[in-house]
C-alpha cells in the first residue's frame, strides 16, 4: 500500500520536503504549533523555573538536532516536519523573549528588526532561486531558506503579538480577533480577488504566528490578566495532543500529498484551502 501510494506521486512531488497540498488541517496544526511555542516556552522558563537562558539553550539544541534529521530526510515525513515546526516555534518565541527580557530591547524595536530580517530573507531567497513557492522546496538550499523564513516569522509574530496585546494594551482576546480578521481578509483576497497564491500563503503564514501567540496567552493567562486561566501546562498539553492526532490522520490519509494527476501549477489553487 505504501509503495503504491509513493509510486502515485509525480517525480517533482517526491522530492519536495514540505506539505504540498495546503488544507485546513495544515492551518489548524500551524496555529496550534504557534500556540504551543508561546505556552511551552513560558512553561519551561517560568513554571519549571528553568530560566530563560537554560530553556533557550536546551530547546535550541533539541531544535538543531530535529532540523538536521528533517534536512537529511529524502522526502516529506509528516511527524518529522511538524515536530520541526513546533520546535522552531518555541525557539522563535525564546529569541524574542531573550531580546525583550535579557537585553531590554523594546517590543517596537524587536518587531521592526524581525520584520526587516524576514524581508531580507525573502529578498535573498528570491534573488538566489527566483521562486518562493513551497512547491519548490526540493533542494537543501531552498529548504534552508524555507526554515530561516519560518524562524523569522515566529520571532516576528511573537514580538508583534506581544506588542499588540501588551504594549498597545489591546488585550489577548481582541488581538487574536484582529489577527484572525487579517487572515480572513488575506483568504478573501485570494479566493475573491485572485491574489497571488505564493504571496497570500506567506502573508497568512506570518499572521498565524501572532494569532497563535495571542491565543496561547489568552488561554493560559489567569483571569486577572485577561486570560481564561487554563495555564501554560494545560494549554500546551491540549494542543500537543490535538496536533499529534491530526498528524497521525495526515500520515494515514496522505491528505497533504499529491495524487498522480496533480502538477505544480494545479496545486497553487490549494494554497489557502
Amino acid at each position: 500500500m505504501q509503495n503504491a501510494a509513493k509510486a502515485a506521486q509525480p517525480d517533482w512531488a517526491l522530492a519536495v520536503k514540505v506539505p504540498v497540498v495546503i488544507t485546513l488541517y495544515f492551518w489548524l496544526i500551524k496555529i496550534m504549533a504557534t500556540t504551543v511555542g508561546e505556552t511551552a516556552a513560558d512553561y519551561l522558563a517560568v513554571d519549571l523555573h528553568l530560566g530563560l537562558v537554560a530553556t533557550s539553550a536546551v530547546m535550541t539544541l533539541l531544535f538543531i538536532a530535529v532540523l538536521a534529521a528533517q534536512m537529511r530526510a529524502s522526502r516529506y515525513v509528516p511527524w518529522l516536519y511538524w515536530l520541526t515546526v513546533t520546535l522552531i516555534s518555541v525557539v522563535g518565541t525564546l529569541l524574542t523573549d531573550n531580546l525583550t527580557d535579557q537585553l531590554g530591547v523594546p517590543l517596537p524595536v524587536s518587531t521592526a528588526l524581525f520584520a526587516l530580517a524576514l524581508l531580507a530573507t525573502f529578498a535573498i531567497w528570491w534573488g538566489s532561486e527566483r521562486n518562493l513557492s513551497i512547491h519548490s522546496i526540493a533542494t537543501p538550499k531552498r529548504e534552508g531558506f524555507y526554515w530561516a523564513t519560518i524562524l523569522f516569522t515566529f520571532a516576528l509574530g511573537t514580538a508583534g503579538g506581544d506588542l499588540a496585546a501588551e504594549r498597545l494594551q489591546l488585550g489577548y482576546a481582541l488581538s487574536a480577533l484582529l489577527f484572525g480578521g487579517a487572515i480572513a481578509l488575506t483568504a478573501a483576497a485570494y479566493y475573491l480577488f485572485k491574489a497571488g497564491a505564493v504571496t497570500t500563503f506567506w502573508i497568512a503564514y506570518i499572521l498565524t504566528r501572532p494569532l497563535g501567540a495571542t491565543l496561547g496567552d489568552w488561554l493560559s493567562k489567569p483571569g486577572a490578566e485577561g486570560g481564561l486561566g487554563l495555564g501554560t501546562m494545560g494549554t500546551s498539553a491540549l494542543f500537543l495532543v490535538t496536533i499529534l492526532a491530526l498528524v497521525i490522520y495526515l500520515t494515514a490519509t496522505r491528505r497533504d500529498q499529491l495524487q498522480a494527476s496533480s502538477t505544480p501549477s494545479s496545486t497553487a489553487s490549494s494554497t489557502l484551502s
